[in-house]
């Protein structure tokens, strides 16, 4: 499933870090983190759409204590 998100990132270095450390959870098959326009599209595991969603939370907001994803 590819789904895209507005979300609040303070930094496109942050933005970057984001999208790696996103990029390395399992079940994601891509990912793109976007610091100009605020958003973020993935490409997930359907069936286990929620666990990796909280997944993705927790790993940025280890990088970037104000992320935020706008659903």
């Amino acid at each position: 499933m590819i789904k895209s998100f507005k979300i609040e990132i303070d930094c496109a270095v942050c933005a970057s870090k984001v999208e790696d450390a996103i990029k390395k959870i399992d079940g994601v098959n891509s990912a793109s983190v976007n610091f100009i326009s605020q958003k973020m599209i993935l490409d997930l595991d359907d069936s286990r759409y929620d666990e990796i969603m909280k997944k993705i939370r927790k790993t940025a907001k280890k990088i970037e204590p104000d992320f935020e994803i706008v659903e």
